[in-house]
C-alpha cells in the first residue's frame, strides 16, 4: 500500500491506535530535536508548554500569548535561536499551534513573519497532530489528557531514534 493510502486510512476513530503511533513518532522526534539541539518550540500558551513538559519535552519552550505583539515575539526569537539551528543546519524553532480556527490563524501569522526573515522553522508536528489527534483533541493542552497513552509510545520512538554504535557514537534513525 503507498505511504499515502496509509496516511489517509489513519483518519477518523476507528484506526486510533495507529494514529496515535504516528502521532507519537512525530512528537518524539521533535523532543529528540529540542532536548539535543535545542531547538526550540513556540506554543500559545503555559497550559501548552505543561502539556509538552509532561510527554516528557525537557528543551527550550516559548510562550507566544506573552502581552507582546506576534511580530515582537517572532523578532525574539529570531534573535535567540538563529535563522537555522547551528547544530545541524535544520529548523531553529518549531512552530506548534492549536489546530483549531484561532490556532490556524496564529500558525499562519507566525509562518509569514519567520518567512519574511528567512528563518528556518517545522510545523510538520502540528500537521501531524491535526490529522491523527483531532477525534481526541483540537488543542496542544489536550495533549494532557492523552499522556498515558501517547507517553509510553513517545519513550518507544524516542528510544529507537538512537542506537549505540561499537565506539561509543550514536546512529539516529528518525
Amino acid at each position: 500500500m503507498p505511504i499515502d493510502d496509509v496516511d489517509a486510512n489513519i483518519r477518523g476513530p476507528s484506526n486510533a491506535e495507529h494514529r496515535w503511533h504516528k502521532a507519537a513518532q512525530a512528537l518524539a522526534e521533535v523532543r529528540r530535536r529540542n532536548r539535543e539541539l535545542d531547538v526550540g518550540i513556540l506554543v500559545e500558551g503555559r497550559r501548552d508548554r505543561r502539556a509538552l513538559e509532561r510527554l516528557g519535552f525537557v528543551g527550550p519552550m516559548e510562550l507566544l500569548h506573552r502581552g507582546w505583539p506576534v511580530d515582537d515575539v517572532v523578532l525574539k526569537l529570531v534573535e535567540r535561536y538563529g535563522r537555522v539551528n547551528a547544530t545541524d543546519n535544520g529548523p531553529s524553532l518549531v512552530v506548534l499551534m492549536d489546530w483549531d480556527r484561532t490556532g490556524g490563524r496564529l500558525q499562519t501569522t507566525c509562518r509569514r513573519n519567520l518567512e519574511s526573515l528567512d528563518v528556518k522553522f517545522d510545523e510538520n508536528l502540528r500537521s501531524t497532530l491535526m490529522v491523527c489527534l483531532k477525534p481526541e483533541t483540537r488543542v496542544v493542552e489536550g495533549l494532557s489528557g492523552l499522556v498515558n497513552v501517547l507517553l509510553p509510545l513517545v519513550d518507544l520512538y524516542d528510544e529507537r531514534s538512537i542506537i549505540p554504535e561499537v565506539e561509543g557514537k550514536e546512529t539516529h534513525l528518525l
